[in-house]
């Protein structure tokens, strides 16, 4: 009888497998009719109990009405204004040590999401894991929700470090000669939390084995891109996503880059080598984290743009009267001579505040297939802050 119940068992989480896999089969990205793909990044929500969890860092009128349900709201407004395809959280989801009971904690913060239908991905922060999940446990839980494409880590590295590293494909528009192919790449990889060399002091950083899964994921999908049919001449962008910033963030100061820098890098204190395998790849055109939540600032490095998303969340540290915001990523496909879809024209990107009008600030293109219009710059309508 045992052994009956335990093969039941078995097969119960084979079939689920097997329907999960089969959801998110359905739920093929790809660029809509318009020829656009609309990305929303969210970093740091630092959700803990609901409404019983108390903001930080606003405005003396707003103390006593401000809850992690703030957060939530500021969710949902951002999903209705830009219609994204995809969500993108970056880290310090929860705020473990505020969180008495972790799953719960990520059902409510991840609850717009799940709700609106649109497909979304996580990756972790140094924060996630410190409520009543381990790190892995964490991940679990995420991978297991409704609606999210993320993934534990990939199949084919089974002694990769960390817990969340994994690739997602966009394709070309339904029914163009793209529409097999993914034309957009995006990459999530865990930053870790903090260093766990005795000697070196500080926050975690991306390891060797998750390099070689992305120089690997690279290469792999840069061969299916310029292979037949359709074969393309040069490797389709790529974006990353993750949440400890690099050390090369503070190369930049206000001279080069679009946002601003209220605080310091707080990256690893050691330099793991990630930008360089990145610039050595060729695809990546920008990354993509959280962690200082009052940097927002998105700048240009050896053809790699590095960008914040600047603080997202209301039980996050912040500063007073400077608004919570959130990242939107756009890319648009270009048409070609016989009037199709074809590959990538530009990636661009701005910044959403959560005021009154969700003023939209400090929108620059990321990519562009005019030498110039990589280098362009401009304000959209709105509050430059």
């Amino acid at each position: 009888m045992r052994k009956l119940v335990v093969l039941a068992v078995a097969l119960l989480a084979i079939l689920l497998c097997s329907v999960r896999v089969l959801a998110m089969a359905k739920q093929q990205l790809r660029f809509d009719e318009n020829g656009e793909f609309r990305i929303l990044q969210v970093a740091d929500m630092h959700y803990a109990n609901g409404k019983t969890t108390a903001c930080l860092d606003v405005l003396p009128q707003q103390v006593s009405s401000c809850t992690d349900l703030n957060t939530s709201d500021f969710i949902r407004r951002m999903i209705k204004a830009e219609k994204p395809h995809l969500i993108v959280f970056t880290g310090d989801n929860i705020f473990g040590f505020d969180a008495t009971d972790a799953a719960k904690s990520m059902d409510a913060a991840f609850a717009p999401a799940v709700s609106s239908n649109i497909p979304w991905a996580a990756v972790l922060g140094n924060h996630d894991q410190e409520s009543t999940l381990s790190r892995k446990g964490v991940m679990k839980y995420i991978v297991g929700m409704k609606n999210t494409l993320a993934h534990l880590n990939p199949p084919e590295m089974q002694d990769i470090d960390g817990y969340g590293n994994y690739n997602l494909e966009v394709h070309g528009v339904k029914d163009s000669g793209l529409t097999n192919k993914s034309v957009l790449n995006l990459y999530f990889l865990d930053s870790g939390d903090y260093s766990k060399v005795p000697s070196i002091p500080g926050y975690d950083w991306i390891k060797p084995s998750q390099q070689l899964w992305f120089q690997r994921t690279s290469a792999k999908l840069k061969r299916a891109y310029k292979s037949t049919p359709e074969a393309q001449k040069a490797a389709a962008p790529g974006l990353v996503y993750f949440h400890i910033p690099l050390p090369e963030y503070a190369s930049f100061d206000s001279s080069n880059f679009t946002g601003v820098k209220q605080e310091g890098i707080s990256s690893a204190t050691v330099n793991s080598g990630f930008f360089a395998t990145m610039v050595e790849s060729g695809d990546v055109k920008a990354v993509f984290t959280g962690h200082d939540h009052i940097n927002d600032f998105c700048g240009e490095l050896t053809g790699i743009h590095l960008c914040y998303a600047g603080g997202f969340g209301y039980h996050a540290y912040g500063r007073a009267g400077w608004s919570r915001r959130a990242r939107m990523v756009v890319a648009s496909l270009e048409k070609t001579d016989k009037g199709v879809w074809g590959a990538v024209k530009s990636i661009k990107t701005w910044k959403r505040l959560d005021d009154e009008h969700l003023t939209a600030i400090d929108a620059q293109v990321l990519f562009s297939k005019s030498p110039a219009g990589s280098r362009r710059k401009k304000h959209i309508s709105g509050s430059t802050e």
